[in-house]
């Protein structure tokens, strides 16, 4: 699932103290907006996955250095359903399903390839190939996607994320500049947000 962040209607009151405390941390109400959005709309996506309600499904997050609110994103009530979100400036997106599921989403800088980012996470066959912002941005989620599966991670991007054997990618365009892929271990499919298009 995907869209703007207006388009996620769920109350905040499904989140849970950390997930408010995270939220109240953000200097700009839009950061706070999409972060909240982002947050609720994985409720919504598992919950299609799983036939639940998801007013029910507790989103937790532990990660050994950063402690609650932090690291790979799971459900109390279905751990071993895979679940993943994103969000950039004024796009969220979710993923659910079974096995392992990573979602990205990221806006496209105009103008001229960004050389350094390039130069930064891409393998040297794919920095051979890319020329372009919009490819480079392509690669870019998939590689993000990858890292939220933990199959891949940042000091290694330019060693690899370019295979994705045994692997299923969902990619789409939000509007003229967001790029957004999903990897999941089953196929996937795109749905839309309940109320709204896709």
């Amino acid at each position: 699932m995907g869209g703007h962040p207006d388009e996620v209607r769920a109350p905040e009151t499904w989140l849970t103290e950390v997930e408010i405390e995270r939220a109240a941390r953000f200097k700009f109400e839009q950061d706070r907006t999409i972060f909240i959005a982002a947050h609720l709309l994985i409720r919504i996506c598992a919950a299609q996955a799983l036939d639940a309600d998801p007013a029910e499904l507790t989103l937790l997050q532990y990660c050994d250095t950063h402690g609650f609110g932090h690291g790979r994103p799971y459900l109390r009530q279905a751990p071993d359903l895979g679940v993943s979100f994103s969000h950039t400036h004024g796009y969220v997106c979710a993923a659910a399903g079974p096995g392992k599921v990573g979602a990205d989403a990221e806006r496209v800088r105009p103008g001229a390839l960004d050389s350094m980012l390039a130069d930064r996470v891409l393998t040297p066959r794919e920095r051979g190939l890319v020329t372009g912002n919009d490819e480079l941005i392509r690669h870019w989620t998939r590689k993000e996607a990858l890292i939220k599966r933990g199959e891949l991670t940042l000091d290694k991007v330019r060693e690899g994320g370019d295979d994705l054997t045994g692997r299923h990618l969902l990619e789409w365009s939000a509007g003229p500049d967001i790029r957004v892929a999903v990897i999941t271990d089953s196929p996937a499919r795109r749905v839309p947000i309940p109320g709204h298009g896709s």
